[in-house]
């Protein structure tokens, strides 16, 4: 029972990551995908900051799910988020001014990321706090993934840097850290991604993996080819 408990809590996890990735799968938060991405440091303190307001807000909706009026759930819903969105401005502000100014006003459209209120809805709703963080978690990780995967790509070979280190310099193909890049980039990631995604495993042809293959060899003399 627990072996099948510590499963269910892993693939709860890992399914964000890349099978259910709410950006490169479930083509979600395609806004900040697009327009955070320029460079690789930018990316990640997006995707950071979105995991935990995704993180805080379902583990809230979570707790608050029989108590939040059905008929005022959605605006219940933004009010939560939009108050972990104002605690991570403060804290970015404080301590990471910087990364506040580059982000600009897509911290403040967190609020209506439809990845953030898809997963209320769907997920931490109607489910109890610990599988909602579960859910949030592996979502948001998946979600930085993406974003520091297009970034990189993005500031590596558009600017020649990663992370702000110079490393292809004399290489680059400015138009990447531009608008028609990101769009390329993007759906570059996502046909790749999408690609091992729905990747099938082969079928197997013959009797191997058959929970009938012993009887019928006993039955027939040996299984048929």
């Amino acid at each position: 029972m627990a072996k099948t408990t510590k499963t269910s809590c892993l693939k709860e996890f890992t399914k964000g990551i890349i099978r259910e990735n709410p950006n490169l799968v479930g083509l979600l938060g395609m806004c900040p995908a697009l327009a955070t991405t320029q460079e690789a440091k930018n990316a990640i303190g997006m995707g950071l900051a979105t995991t935990f307001v995704l993180l805080g807000s379902n583990i809230v909706i979570s707790a608050l799910r029989r108590v939040i009026p059905k008929s005022v759930k959605l605006p219940a819903y933004i009010v939560i988020i939009a108050g972990f969105v104002t605690l991570i401005q403060f804290l970015l502000h404080g301590y990471l001014p910087a990364l506040y100014t580059a982000l600009g006003t897509f911290l403040s459209l967190i609020t209506v990321n439809c990845i953030i209120l898809g997963r209320a809805e769907i997920f931490a709703c109607k489910n109890n706090v610990w599988r909602s963080a579960l859910d949030a978690a592996g979502m948001g990780i998946g979600f930085t993934l993406a974003l520091f995967l297009v970034g990189s790509i993005r500031e590596l070979g558009g600017a020649g840097t990663w992370m702000g280190i110079p490393l292809t310099k004399g290489f680059e193909i400015p138009i990447l850290t531009q608008s028609p890049g990101g769009f390329f980039v993007l759906g570059c990631v996502i046909a790749i991604v999408s690609k091992i995604a729905r990747k099938k495993p082969p079928r197997t042809i013959g009797c191997q993996g058959c929970p009938m293959s012993e009887t019928c060899a006993a039955s027939q003399g040996g299984c048929s080819k």
